[in-house]
């Protein structure tokens, strides 16, 4: 009996028709079948949010996400972030606000913050947005604050401790949306 399962899936605007192991995670499907290896296999167990990608324009965490779940759906990976040779915004503030040190969880960081500042644009609601005034409460939280950022990027860890480059680095893209 056979483990596989064929799939179909959009990767960064590309159709892919691949056979998998229905145990196999996104993460690696991404990385040893397709050969994008941005993405990256940190602590494997979820925890850590290097392998960050978005699957139909939420974040996921690869590892912990089977192939075969995202069958039919687009897949957004850092490959995919810019627009071919030119870096996307964030990724531009990432450099100028030094947003990075080893580089390691940098992929998965931008790839958060890609899907993170959508969620804000469309008014996804944190915990940190029931800590400001109730116009924030009742409009969505139009301002992306610092708090806010750390708030919904608390899943992306820096072993490095980059945090506060990212969270301005993110906030400057942010004033320049949209992404």
């Amino acid at each position: 009996m056979s483990n596989d399962y064929d799939l179909c899936l959009r990767v960064n605007g590309t159709i892919h028709s691949i056979a998998v192991d229905v145990r196999s995670s996104l993460l690696d499907l991404l990385r040893e079948r397709l050969h994008l290896t941005g993405t990256k296999k940190g602590c494997d167990h979820g925890l850590c949010g290097a392998c960050t990608v978005s699957v139909n324009g939420e974040r996921v965490v690869s590892c912990l996400t089977l192939a075969a779940s995202v069958d039919g759906s687009d897949v957004l990976t850092i490959e995919g972030i810019a627009g071919g040779d030119a870096l996307h915004p964030l990724q531009r503030a990432f450099l100028e606000c030094d947003g990075f040190q080893c580089g390691y969880c940098t992929p998965g960081q931008i790839s958060s913050a890609h899907a993170m500042l959508a969620e804000h644009r469309r008014g996804d609601l944190s915990m940190a947005t029931f800590d400001g005034t109730k116009d924030d409460v009742l409009t969505g939280c139009p301002r992306l604050t610092k708090v806010e950022i750390r708030e919904r990027m608390a899943g992306n860890i820096c072993r490095c401790g980059a945090y506060a480059n990212i969270v301005e680095a993110i906030e400057s893209a942010a004033q320049g949306e949209p992404t």
